[in-house]
C-alpha cells in the first residue's frame, strides 16, 4: 500500500514539474521575455496550428521555434497575454502529455482562443516542451 502512495505522490510532484514549464512558456510570453521562453522548449521541438482557413480548408500550418522565441523578444506596443486552464496532464516517467484550453489577448482585447497540446520530455536539464500544436479561433472558446 506503501508504495502505490509513493508512486502517485511522484506522479503528482511530476505533474506539478510539468505545469511550472507550461507556466514559464506563457509568463515569459507576457514579459516579452525570450530567454525565459527558450529555456523551456527542447532542441529541434516542433509547432503546429491546426485549423480552418477563411475558405473552409482544413490545414496544419508548420511554426519555427526559433522564430517564435525572436517575435517574443522582439518589442511590441501591447502585452501577449495567453490565459490558460490545464485539462489532463499525463505523465509516464520521462514523458508528458498536457492539455491546455487558452484565450489569448493582446493587452485587453480579445484575440482568439482554443487549445493547446503540448508533449514533453524529462531532459537532464529538466521538462522541456517537444512537441506543440494548438487550435485558434475567436468563437465558441471553451
Amino acid at each position: 500500500m506503501l508504495i502505490c502512495s509513493f508512486r502517485v505522490s511522484a506522479q503528482d510532484s511530476e505533474a506539478e514539474a510539468v505545469k511550472t514549464v507550461i507556466r514559464q512558456l506563457f509568463e515569459g510570453m507576457k514579459r516579452g521575455d525570450s530567454a525565459m521562453v527558450k529555456a523551456v522548449f527542447a532542441q529541434n521541438a516542433i509547432l503546429h496550428t491546426a485549423g480552418t482557413t477563411k475558405t473552409g480548408e482544413i490545414k496544419l500550418v508548420s511554426g519555427d521555434v526559433n522564430g517564435f522565441v525572436t517575435a517574443v523578444g522582439t518589442p511590441h506596443t501591447s502585452v501577449w497575454d495567453e490565459r490558460i486552464t490545464f485539462g489532463q496532464v499525463q505523465v509516464d516517467g520521462p514523458m508528458a502529455s498536457v492539455w491546455t484550453p487558452y484565450r489569448f489577448y493582446i493587452g485587453e482585447k480579445f484575440s482568439h482562443c482554443g487549445v493547446n497540446s503540448f508533449q514533453l520530455f524529462k531532459s537532464p536539464e529538466g521538462w522541456k516542451i517537444t512537441y506543440l500544436i494548438d487550435t485558434r479561433r475567436k468563437e465558441n472558446c471553451l
